[in-house]
């Protein structure tokens, strides 16, 4: 069993940064993927990054590519996603997920309870 949990988002400007953090309670973290997702109102839950255990393999969404970077801290069971020039369309609650295995965009096992990231405008 992993329990994650995400730092608080916020309300930024449009341009803006934002750094989230997700914490895992297991402490074997490293044999986990772990990925971000989002969800805004109206729409379904969307992939946004992932990335493997060692670092080594990293998958960002379309929408995404460029502007964030996701990246862990196994000896701190920590992973991070920074997100930069962000825009309006990014608002949405942010998800942390993991799994065990590879990389990949769905069939995660593990959520944390979401944090909401707001951009205005």
């Amino acid at each position: 069993q992993v329990q994650l949990v995400e730092s608080r988002g916020g309300l930024v400007q449009a341009g803006d940064s934002l750094r989230l953090s997700c914490a895992a309670s297991r402490r074997t973290f490293g044999p986990y993927a772990m990925g971000w997702f989002r969800q805004a109102p109206g729409n379904e839950r969307e992939f946004v990054a992932a990335i493997s255990r060692t670092g080594g393999t990293i998958d960002y969404a379309d929408s995404v590519k460029g502007r964030f970077t996701i990246s862990r801290d196994n000896a701190k069971n920590t992973v991070l996603l920074q997100m930069n020039s962000l825009k309006p369309e990014d608002t949405a609650v942010y998800y942390c997920a993991a799994k065990f295995g590879a990389v990949v965009r769905t069939a995660y096992e593990y959520w944390g309870q979401g944090t909401q990231v707001t951009v205005s405008s």
